[in-house]
């Protein structure tokens, strides 16, 4: 378990305190229809932190190849129809590059500097010439406007219960997912980042914002700097 993380409820739990039973129950959003707008069609992508494959098999239903990578490998065990790659993010250099690059998940917010630093640099070192990485921010209210909750149509609770300061600009967060059948949790560590924190954060890694793809500004479509 990584350090400040941790996870409860049925079934593997992943070093980040993911449970992989509760993200194959939970359904895709929006999140495909934005990536399909601001992409190419039939893009190949390199999804950083894939998970149980929500957005990839949306993304496949697309028309779009994926190649997916997760840390997990119960996580990756649920993905169908994309190559699949078990490795940290920050360490990965596959030796070749793809017409996307996508680091979804808030992963950007990760506590740890050096860490969000080498996310960003994978992103930058497998980013084709004339590609484009997406990334996926916090809502600017994401740690102020707690606790809060939403109930989601298909029938289970999501609930932020807390973003509590624990030192170095660094929050710990603990969510909770609460179905008829079951309850997971997560903590985790998060760095709140302003825009310009942001995007500061990209000039360090070699990237610079080219488009905010969503009012909200969390999506956010940045390229390689020239």
């Amino acid at each position: 378990m990584r350090e400040g993380h941790e996870g409860t409820g049925p079934g593997a739990i992943t070093p980040d305190g993911c449970a992989v039973e509760l993200y194959a129950r939970l359904p895709v959003g929006g999140e495909p229809d934005v990536i399909a707008a601001a992409v190419p069609a039939g893009a190949h992508i390199l999804e950083l932190g894939s998970g149980v494959g929500r957005v990839t098999h949306a993304l496949l239903e697309r028309g779009f190849t994926v190649t997916a990578v997760d840390e997990s490998a119960d996580m990756l065990a649920r993905v169908r129809g994309a190559r699949t790659i078990c490795s940290p993010i920050e360490s990965l250099d596959l030796g070749e590059t793809f017409d996307v690059v996508m680091l979804a998940s808030f992963l950007v917010h990760a506590g740890d500097e050096e860490v969000r630093r080498n996310l960003l640099r994978a992103c930058v070192r497998h980013v084709a010439e004339g590609g484009c990485v997406l990334i996926q921010r916090e809502g600017e209210d994401y740690h102020t406007h707690v606790p809060r909750e939403r109930v989601d149509p298909s029938g289970f609770t999501v609930r932020i219960v807390s973003a509590e300061p624990v030192g170095d600009g660094v929050n710990s967060v603990r969510a909770e997912y609460v179905f008829p059948d079951a309850v997971w949790t997560q903590t985790f560590l998060s760095r709140p980042l302003t825009k310009e924190q942001f995007e500061s954060a990209l000039a360090e890694a070699g990237l610079e914002v080219d488009a905010y793809l969503t009012p909200d500004g969390i999506w956010v479509r940045a390229l390689p700097r020239p």
